[in-house]
Order: C-alpha cells, then sequence, then structure tokens
C-alpha cells in the first residue's frame, strides 16, 4: 500500500518512502523531484531544488512507483516517470561510484592489485575494500585480511579496470576520507538496484581518520543530504 508523503518526520535527517512507508536516514533513500516540464528526476547528489519525493532504494520500489504513479500522487501535480526509471538510476550510481574511486586514486587514496591492497590492509591504512562482485574466488582471502572493514561488491572488474588504466580490476582498497564515504554511500544505494551488488559492513565511513582527500579534488562533488 502506498503511503502518503511526509517530508519531515519527528527524527531528524529522515525521510519517509513513498511507497513503502517506512523512515530511514535520508542516506538509504533515493530523492526525486519533479521538473518544471513535468518529468520525474532522480536526484542522486541531493542538490536539485523543489520538493523531494523518497524512496527506498531497491528495484521493485522504484518500478512501483512508476507503474502506480507514485510521483503524480506525492508531488500533487502531473508527473511523467520513465518506464525504464531503475535503469537510469543504476546508470547514474555506476558513473558515481567509479567517479568517486577514479578521484580517489588521483589523491593517492586508493590502489589496487591484490599485493597492494593486501600491504594496505596489513599498515590499516584503508577504511574500505572494493571487490569486483565477478572477481572469482581470491576475493575470500582479501575480504579475511580486512576483517571488519566494510566490503563494497556493486562493480565488475571491466568497470573497474579503466579506473586504474587496465583492462580489470578484482581489488581495490580505499584510505578514510570524503570519497570513500561518497563510494560507501553511493554502493549502499547501488546495492539494491543493480542485480547481483552486495556492500557488507555496518555504520559509516570516517572521513579524514588518515587525512583528507585533496581538496580540489572533491570540491562542490560530495553529495548532499
Amino acid at each position: 500500500m502506498e503511503a502518503a508523503l511526509e517530508e519531515e518526520p519527528v527524527s531528524g535527517p529522515h525521510r519517509r518512502c513513498a511507497v513503502t512507508g517506512e523512515i530511514r536516514p535520508k542516506d538509504e533513500l533515493l530523492r526525486f523531484v519533479v521538473a518544471p516540464d513535468g518529468t520525474v528526476v532522480a536526484d542522486i547528489a541531493g542538490r536539485l531544488p523543489g520538493r523531494g519525493i523518497w524512496l527506498c532504494a531497491r528495484r521493485d520500489v522504484v518500478n512501483t512507483a512508476v507503474a502506480k504513479r507514485t510521483f503524480a500522487r506525492a508531488a500533487r501535480r502531473p508527473a511523467i516517470a520513465p518506464a525504464d526509471l531503475a535503469d537510469r538510476i543504476e546508470v547514474l550510481l555506476i558513473r558515481r561510484c567509479l567517479e568517486a574511486i577514479g578521484l580517489a586514486r588521483r589523491a593517492g587514496r586508493a590502489v589496487c592489485g591484490f599485493e597492494k591492497v593486501r600491504a594496505e590492509f596489513k599498515a590499516h591504512r584503508s577504511a574500505l575494500l572494493v571487490e569486483a562482485r565477478d572477481g572469482g574466488t581470491d576475493g575470500d582471502r582479501m575480504r579475511a585480511l580486512a576483517t571488519g572493514v566494510p566490503v563494497v561488491q556493486v562493480l565488475d572488474a571491466a568497470e573497474l579496470g579503466p579506473v586504474f588504466g587496465r583492462d580489470r580490476a578484482v581489488h581495490v582498497a580505499m584510505a578514510p576520507g570524503r570519497l570513500a564515504a561518497m563510494l560507501w554511500r553511493d554502493a549502499r544505494l547501488l546495492a539494491g538496484i543493480r542485480t547481483g551488488a552486495l556492500v557488507t559492513g555496518e555504520g559509516s565511513i570516517g572521513e579524514g581518520v588518515a587525512g583528507k582527500d585533496a581538496p580540489d579534488e572533491v570540491s562542490g562533488r560530495a553529495a548532499r543530504t
């Protein structure tokens, strides 16, 4: 049963899913706005003006919202949601995840390759392990080294590889900081939208625990909540 839109639950920076009625932290939900022409737009970064319509980050929830015209009801105005909205969200989130990893690499805060990643975790310099979801069985060994560290498995090896100038990359370690926090947030959203994607671990990624990301690399790119 669809829930009425509620913009300001009593618990602070939380929102109610317009389909399920669940109240969750904003970072765990997808935000949408209705453009002046009536088109429904996914506002992944949370920057677009207008009244937000919030959904749980699940493909079935997005598809239900499209099929049942939830956006028009929530916005109380005509709203046109494309039938492939969930696919478009998946593409946007993949792009954002890759951008965060690429920025971290250029800032010297992300490395790839089994031996380099293993060295980072042995030295306790990494806050996030990124594993290709099609990376094979050696991921078990790496995850054993990264015990207690959140693991992101939402991208394919062929998607990760070009970020590091390779055809494929399976293991990536990211240092603490804003870019790791951005990736963790977007990867959790993507895990609910992309088939076979997975994130494990609890809590948030510390920002600046072992230094800061290069300011010129991240300025204006952090997702607003």
